[in-house]
C-alpha cells in the first residue's frame, strides 16, 4: 500500500485540538458523536487508501488530455470520481436542507486531508466546491440554492473559481472580463458573460455532466478596480425544463496547461461567449463580488493550507518507509562493523522527525483553524474573528511546511529520490504550486500585517499571543518565541506600511510556528496524561511526545531568530539596486 491514513493522528488532533466533542453539544452539530467521527475518518482513510492512491501515478504519468475543448481524466479517474460521488464524501459538511449532513467543516477537512494525501492532484475536483456552496449560502437567492446545491453538495456537479485573466494575476482589479445585463425577452435578468480566464482548476473534464463556474467579471459603467467587480454564476450547460443540463451555454475551453505538478488535475484557461451567448446569474449584489467571492476564497486558502499537510503526510510515509528498507553503512563509533537501515543514522533520522513534526505541525494548525470557523457558525464571535487571524497562517505556513518535507522526502531517498520512478520527486514537484495559487504566501503576510493586525487595533493578533503564552508554561523556547512575537507585534503596530510590508513574511513563519508550538504544546500534554492514566496506545502516545518535543526543541527556537528580520523595516530593501 502505497498510502496509509494516519487515523490514530487525525483522530487525536479532533480530539485535542479540535475539540470536535464540544461542538458535538451544540443541536446544529449534534450528529458528530464520537461513534460517527471515527466512523468518517476511518472510512474516508480506506476509501483514499484503496480508491484514490492507486491513481495517483497514474494521473502523473497519464495525465488528463485535451482535444477540441474536451477533457478526457486519466485511465480510472472517472470510476473513482464516482465512487466519491456514491458514498457522499462531497456531502458532509453541506446543509442539511439542501441534501447535506450538516457535518462540521472539520471533519470535511479531514475527508479533504485523505483524498489529497492518497492523490493531491485529483483532489482538486472537490477543493473548490465547497467553497462555491458557502458561498452561494451567503449571497444567493434562495432559487439559486435550490437549483444548484443539491448537486453541488453530492458532488455530482463540481464548482470552480474564475478570477485569474492573463493581465490580471493577484491585482484581481485589473480584470477585464464583462458581464451585461439582458433586459428583454426569454433571459431577461440573466448576463451575457464575456472574457477569458486562466488557470482554472478542474476548469473542464469529463467526470461530472455539469460544471458551476464562478466567475468575476465588470458591468457596464462599473468603475475600475475591485469596487467594480461583480460574481456569476455561469454553468457549462444551462438547464432544460426538467432542470437537466442539455442547453449549450457558450463555455469553451481552450486549451489545459502543462506544468510541472499536480499533472492529474487540467487547470483550464477558459474562454465565455466567444462564439455564443454565455448566459451567467449574479450572486448578490452589482459590485459586490469581492465579498462574495472572499467567502469562497477564505474557504479556498484553509484547503490549500491542507494540501500542505496531503503532500507531507505522503511524503513522510514514503520516506520512512525507504529508510527502515534501505541498508547502508554501519553506525559512526560503533564497534560492530555491520551495515544498518539509514533510519537509524543521526542526520536521517533527524530529517524523519523533522518531516513528521513539521507534518504534525501543520495538521494541528489546519484543524485549529476550520474548528474555529465551525464554533463561529455556532455563533462564537470571538473564534470566527480568530479564524480570520489564523487563515493566512495556516494557507502560508503549511504549504512552507509541505514544500520543505517533500525536499527532505527526496534528501532521505539520497540519489534515488531524484529519479522519477521512486515517486518521491512527484511530492516535490506536486507540493510547490501550493505556496503560490488561491493567493501567494507573501500576498498572505501582506494581508496578516495590513488587514489582519489593522482588525480591533492589532487586539486580535494579541490575543492569539496571549492564548500561546497561557500554553507555554514548562517549555522555554516557546516563552521566548512568544515574547519575540508580541515585540514584533507592537512594533508592526506602530510602522508604516512599507516597513510592516518588508518584515512581513519573517513574521507570519514566527507567529504560525508560535501558534504550531502551542498546539504542539497542549498535544504533548494530552499524550503525557493518556500515558500516566494508561489509556490509549502507548507506541501512538510516546511517538507524539517524540514529534511534540521535538518540535518545540528544534523547530520553534530558529523562529525566534527571525525577530531581527521581521523588524529590519523597508530601508534595507529599498536601498537595493535592481537586478540586471
Amino acid at each position: 500500500m502505497t498510502y496509509t491514513p494516519p487515523t490514530a493522528e487525525q483522530l487525536f488532533v479532533l480530539n485535542h485540538i479540535a475539540r470536535i466533542d464540544a461542538m458535538a453539544q451544540h443541536d446544529r452539530f449534534a450528529a458528530a458523536t464520537p461513534d460517527m467521527v471515527e466512523a468518517i475518518v476511518a472510512g474516508i482513510g480506506e476509501f483514499a487508501a484503496e480508491v484514490y492512491a492507486p491513481l495517483n501515478r497514474v494521473g502523473d504519468t497519464q495525465p488528463p488530455k485535451w482535444d477540441n475543448g474536451k477533457v478526457t481524466m486519466p485511465p480510472g479517474f472517472k470510476e473513482a470520481y464516482k465512487a466519491f460521488v456514491e458514498a457522499g464524501w462531497g456531502s458532509i459538511d453541506g446543509p442539511g436542507d439542501y441534501g447535506g449532513q450538516d457535518l462540521p467543516f472539520t471533519l470535511a477537512t479531514v475527508v479533504i486531508e485523505a483524498l489529497g494525501s492518497a492523490n493531491m492532484g485529483f483532489s482538486l475536483c472537490s477543493i473548490l466546491t465547497p467553497g462555491a456552496i458557502h458561498a452561494l449560502m451567503a449571497y444567493g437567492t434562495e432559487e439559486q440554492r435550490q437549483t444548484w446545491l443539491p448537486k453541488l453538495i453530492t458532488g455530482e456537479w463540481n464548482g470552480t473559481m474564475n478570477l485569474t485573466e492573463p493581465a490580471a494575476g493577484s491585482d484581481v482589479g485589473a480584470l477585464r472580463s464583462t458581464a451585461e445585463k439582458v433586459t428583454e425577452g426569454e433571459h431577461a435578468g440573466l448576463y451575457r458573460i464575456k472574457g477569458q480566464k486562466i488557470f482554472i482548476t478542474f476548469g473542464e473534464h469529463d467526470l461530472t455532466d455539469n460544471i458551476v463556474h464562478l466567475v468575476l467579471a465588470r458591468t457596464p459603467g462599473a468603475p475600475e478596480g475591485t469596487r467594480g467587480i461583480s460574481l456569476f454564476l455561469v454553468p457549462k450547460y444551462r438547464l432544460d425544463a426538467d432542470g437537466n443540463p442539455t442547453i449549450s451555454n457558450g463555455v469553451h475551453c481552450a486549451s489545459i496547461e502543462h506544468k510541472l505538478g499536480i499533472h492529474g488535475s487540467p487547470t483550464a484557461v477558459m474562454v465565455y461567449g466567444e462564439d455564443e451567448d454565455c448566459l451567467g446569474e449574479i450572486v448578490g449584489e452589482e459590485m459586490g463580488g469581492m465579498r462574495a467571492m472572499f467567502v469562497m476564497m477564505n474557504n479556498a486558502r484553509l484547503m490549500i493550507g491542507c494540501q500542505g499537510i496531503q503532500i507531507g503526510e505522503r511524503a513522510m510515509q514514503q520516506a520512512q518507509r525507504f529508510a527502515a528498507e534501505r541498508v547502508q553503512s554501519a553506525l559512526a563509533g560503533s564497534p560492530d562493523r555491520t551495515p544498518v537501515t539509514i533510519d537509524k543514522h543521526p542526520d536521517v533520522k533527524r530529517m524523519l522527525w523533522r518531516m513528521r513534526a513539521q507534518t504534525e505541525a501543520a495538521r494541528a494548525l489546519v484543524y485549529y483553524a476550520a474548528a474555529q470557523t465551525d464554533f463561529g457558525k455556532l455563533g462564537d464571535e470571538a473564534a470566527a474573528s480568530r479564524a480570520d487571524v489564523l487563515i493566512p497562517l495556516a494557507k502560508a505556513h503549511a504549504t512552507d511546511i509541505g514544500c520543505e518535507v517533500a525536499s527532505l522526502g527526496i534528501q532521505v531517498h539520497g540519489g534515488m529520490g531524484f529519479i522519477e520512478e521512486t515517486g518521491a520527486a512527484q511530492h516535490y514537484r506536486d507540493a510547490r504550486i501550493a505556496p503560490i495559487y488561491e493567493g501567494t504566501n507573501g500576498i498572505q503576510a501582506a494581508d496578516l500585517v495590513g488587514r489582519k493586525l489593522g482588525m480591533a487595533g492589532g487586539d486580535l493578533v494579541r490575543a492569539l499571543i496571549d492564548d500561546i503564552a497561557r500554553g507555554a508554561a514548562d517549555f522555554p523556547e516557546l516563552q521566548q518565541l512568544v515574547e519575540a512575537c508580541r515585540t514584533v507585534t507592537d512594533w508592526m503596530v506602530g510602522a508604516n506600511t512599507a516597513d510592516r510590508l518588508a518584515g512581513s513574511y519573517p513574521y507570519l513563519t514566527m507567529l504560525a510556528t508560535a501558534t504550531c508550538g502551542w498546539l504542539m504544546a497542549i498535544q504533548h500534554r494530552a499524550a503525557r496524561t493518556a500515558l500516566a492514566e494508561g489509556s490509549g496506545d502507548r507506541a501512538f502516545l510516546n511517538a507524539k511526545l517524540t514529534s511534540t518535543r521535538f518540535y518545540l526543541a528544534q523547530i520553534v527556537p530558529a523562529a525566534t531568530g527571525l525577530a531581527r528580520s521581521a523588524l529590519a523595516g523597508d530601508a534595507a530593501l529599498a536601498a537595493l539596486p535592481p537586478i540586471g
